[in-house]
């Protein structure tokens, strides 16, 4: 007799509806456990010395105020003083409101004249730490007084998810919902979610998502609203332009119609990438195919002028030779065009992640202390070197 039984069959679509089901239960499950009892995000508060450091002040200068009775009275736990998100918020446009001469600097919102700033966060090959990084960069915004919008664009649902939002309980709109060629089109306003940071809202994505790429073809085919396909996420973004200064958008990992329609949008690209030659192999391709495809789209008509366009270098370990050579080779051949300091490789972003938050949702005390201070002084450098590009494009130094 055969010692060996074969394998039974299956059907694929039950045995992956099953398990996909069973994954979204068990997630859902750990969001009710993290964010009890609404199963909404809430947000740690802050030390004075990072709200001083998001403020651009002193601590000192945030101590005398609070001793004086100024501005949003912290809370006090053991010897340490704490202020909220909502607070840090208050305290910028106190300070704004007082120190009339610096009132740019405590809120650095948009002027009249100033255009929305639309940055599109790219790359063709996933694990680059797109979602990472475009989730960093919004909340950073909004913790240095911006008014921002991000938009998850990836029907995978990572930036969402981050935020809180799981697509297939939580039910909400996509982006999906207003760029739809039917009659069942809203509003670009009525698919925007509130996040747990004071200043930064989001379109969360979903599967639906998808259908934007089946649907074009047959809409270009059908008439010319399909053949300008690539206005029409700039042109919703027209409805809420004074409600915001920054939009990040989270683009999918591929060169489609909603990777398209993003950058046509978008006054500023930043293009995640690993120093790895595979990674940069893939990337040298997709600059290629997106060089080609902007030209077509161009021709019909498509306005693709930007403010700026930055390589971000990510997951980098320094003690890697292999990687400081990449670097080096890249830097060679991009020079001005990446961004001065890589994002490193740390564990605390990964430790931050199994609990779906970011480094700035989370206290240091829950890291030892050399790595959370690694990783965040890392992750502001990145991110105010991006804030300065755009206050660049304002016209601001």
């Amino acid at each position: 007799m055969n010692a060996f039984t074969s394998l039974p069959s299956f059907e694929l679509d039950d045995k992956i509806l099953m398990q996909g089901a069973e994954i979204s239960r068990r997630l859902n499950q750990l969001r009710l456990e993290n964010f009890p009892p609404s199963a909404k995000k809430t947000l740690r508060p802050f030390s004075v010395a990072e709200v001083a450091h998001y403020l651009g002040v002193t601590p000192s200068n945030l101590k005398r105020l609070y001793l004086d009775g100024k501005g949003p009275i912290p809370t006090t736990v053991g010897s340490r003083k704490q202020y909220t998100a909502e607070q840090m918020w208050e305290l910028r446009h106190y300070l704004a409101e007082t120190g009339k001469s610096e009132a740019k600097k405590y809120v650095p919102q948009r002027k009249p004249g100033d255009k929305l700033q639309v940055i599109a966060v790219v790359n063709f090959k996933g694990g680059s730490g797109k979602t990472t990084t475009a989730t960093h960069l919004a909340q950073h915004l909004a913790l240095t007084g911006h008014r921002v919008l991000a938009v998850d664009l990836d029907p995978q649902a990572s930036l969402s998810a981050l935020h809180g939002y799981q697509p297939e309980l939580d039910q909400n709109p996509s982006l999906y919902d207003t760029i739809r060629y039917d009659d069942q089109r809203k509003p670009i306003a009525d698919i925007i979610q509130p996040t747990n940071f004071p200043g930064l809202d989001i379109i969360p994505a979903n599967l639906e998502l998808q259908e934007y790429e089946y649907d074009t073809p047959l809409a270009m085919q059908a008439g010319s609203e399909g053949k300008r396909f690539f206005t029409r996420f700039g042109k919703a973004l027209l409805d809420v332009d004074e409600r915001y200064d920054v939009v990040v958008i989270d683009c999918p990992p591929q060169l489609g119609y909603l990777t398209l329609t993003a950058l046509t949008a978008a006054t500023s690209v930043l293009i995640t990438v690993h120093p790895q030659m595979l990674d940069l192999m893939s990337m040298s391709q997709f600059l290629l195919m997106l060089g080609n495809i902007t030209k077509t789209i161009k021709q019909a008509g498509a306005d693709v002028r930007l403010d700026w366009l930055r390589y971000l270098v990510t997951r980098f370990e320094p003690q890697d030779i292999p990687q400081v050579q990449m670097l080096g080779f890249m830097q060679s051949m991009l020079a001005e065009e990446i961004l001065k300091t890589p994002m490193v490789k740390t564990t605390a972003i990964s430790d931050a992640g199994l609990t779906k938050r970011s480094l700035y949702e989370l206290d240091r005390s829950n890291f030892t202390r050399g790595t959370y201070d690694r990783a965040i002084d890392c992750m502001d450098a990145v991110n105010f070197e991006i804030q300065g590009l755009i206050h660049r494009a304002w016209g601001r130094m």
